[in-house]
């Protein structure tokens, strides 16, 4: 019997569509994601496609890139209005970019005041290293870790590159993370795509070495994922699932579903990676 599993999608791009440059959407507007624009024009638009493939909640990412994807900080209040009195469902995604911002610490706790659930940062379009506040070029980024630490509010980064234009791939190494993860040793972070295509070694380091680091699974093929991950099994509780919609090569969310629980890692661990492990994270107890 083929039982249907619970599924929490960590890493769904439901963004505004007007916002994105038109360069960005020469890569991702094309046939297989003719529907992706009318699914994101309403809440429950993106319930319904939820709900056509089996997706409990998700967590809506957004985050503040003018100069690569076209987002503005307003971003934040687009999402926090997107999925007000759906936040049972769809949990708000947002970011602050030191780059554009004048008032970091200010406006990161404007943010996390709206109710937005997870902080995005990327650094190869943001076009900075999450640990620049090292060195003293970028301490405000220190703001932004202090404030999410103390809320408990989990810190996602992008790992790996990016074929987007204007990106800036010299940002994509996660080993940076390694002393944002030592610095804030109580805030959870999650590293998005673990690190594909070139750093999965390293992102699967940083997830072994640190209690508060996480893999996000998004953005690589689920047929392949033993290939980009072989031990993945050894940290299946710090696992957690994603697709990484309507990014190109994801056409649906449920057949990645399907193709990862095809690699016949068994049902225990297929629940902690599909489910528990995000619903542990996020504080949903469960009945």
């Amino acid at each position: 019997m083929n039982i249907v599993m619970r599924v929490f999608d960590v890493h769904l791009h439901i963004q505004p569509w007007e916002m994105v440059s038109p360069d960005v959407l020469a890569l991702i507007d094309d046939a297989s994601h003719a529907g992706a624009k009318e699914v994101l024009s309403s809440p429950d638009n993106v319930l319904r496609f939820l709900d056509e493939n089996d997706i409990e909640r998700a967590c809506c990412i957004n985050y503040v890139s003018p100069d690569v994807m076209g987002f503005t900080r307003s971003v934040n209040d687009w999402i926090a209005n997107f999925t007000s009195g759906h936040r049972d469902r769809l949990l708000p995604v947002g970011s602050v970019n030191p780059l554009h911002e004048m008032n970091v610490r200010d406006e990161i706790r404007r943010v996390l005041d709206l109710g937005i659930r997870l902080i995005k940062i990327h650094p190869p379009h943001q076009l900075f290293s999450p640990n620049a506040y090292k060195r003293g070029d970028l301490w405000q980024l220190a703001e932004i870790y202090r404030e999410c630490e103390a809320r408990g509010v989990p810190v996602m980064f992008h790992t790996g590159t990016s074929i987007f234009p204007k990106a800036r791939n010299v940002f994509a190494d996660p080993m940076p993370i390694d002393d944002v993860a030592i610095d804030f040793p109580s805030l959870p972070i999650i590293l998005a795509h673990a690190g594909r295509p070139m750093y999965g070694e390293t992102a699967f380091f940083l997830a072994r070495r640190h209690q508060n680091v996480y893999l996000d699974l998004s953005g690589i093929p689920p047929k392949a994922l033993l290939q980009y991950i072989p031990r993945l099994a050894s940290v299946a509780e710090k696992a957690l699932w994603g697709t990484d919609w309507p990014s190109p090569g994801v056409v649906s969310p449920k057949r990645n579903v399907e193709d990862f629980r095809a690699l016949g890692l068994g049902e225990e661990i297929e629940q902690m990676i599909l489910l528990a492990n995000a619903e542990r994270l996020f504080g949903y107890l469960r009945a």
